[in-house]
């Protein structure tokens, strides 16, 4: 995407590696889901907490089929029984977290949109892992996929991580400290930088 081609650029200038990255991979396509609530984007990124994709992707669908194709508010998520979220495919311990949120965003702990848009990167991850069940690799999404923010590199991701340690060729990934000091010359892109690390081919 056009909007990406500053960072593409300035990313592929980095070194022979990140170039045949870009080239493989083409343009960067990270989309953005801009329209959503901190408190729906939280939800869906717990659903993907330590699951693959399509298994995710059912959980939430499930969810959406209990409240006629939307996320339920938070204050139909209080009301929903756990075993219907079980249902849905959530653990007990997902369970509890959603609901959390959804208490966290009535009570104002959570953000709406409008206000989590002038929040520091840091201080919005400070406040919103003090909800149970909430790191922050989840804040990290909602950072990237709904906050729009370009510098963000979740470095407890391990699909970044075996991502760059196929980019260099390494026999192992890097710790997350070692992969946040590696990061620092990715910044002011390190958002773009994961979205390509997440696509490295396993023949690079």
């Amino acid at each position: 995407m056009k909007q990406y081609e500053t960072a593409t650029r300035f990313l592929a200038a980095l070194d022979k590696d990140w170039a045949m990255l870009i080239e493989a991979v083409g343009p960067c396509g990270l989309e953005l889901k801009a329209e959503r609530e901190p408190y729906e984007a939280l939800v869906r990124a717990v659903a993907y907490q330590q699951l693959h994709g399509k298994a995710a992707d059912a959980i939430i669908g499930r969810l959406l089929n209990l409240n006629a194709g939307r996320i339920p508010l938070p204050e139909q998520m209080l009301k929903l029984e756990f075993d219907a979220l079980r249902a849905c495919g959530f653990s007990g311990r997902k369970i509890e977290t959603i609901k959390g949120i959804a208490e966290g965003t009535l009570s104002g702990l959570v953000p709406n949109r409008l206000s989590a848009e002038s929040m520091p990167d840091n201080e919005l991850i400070e406040r919103l892992v003090s909800l149970r069940g909430i790191g922050r690799w989840t804040v990290e999404m909602l950072l990237m996929f709904t906050l729009a923010r370009q510098d963000i590199l979740p470095v407890d991701d391990l699909g970044v991580r075996e991502g760059y340690r196929r980019l260099k060729g390494l026999a192992v990934a890097p710790t997350p400290k070692a992969l946040r000091q590696l990061g620092e010359a990715w910044s002011p892109y390190r958002t773009i930088a994961s979205w390509y690390l997440w696509r490295v081919p396993t023949s690079l």
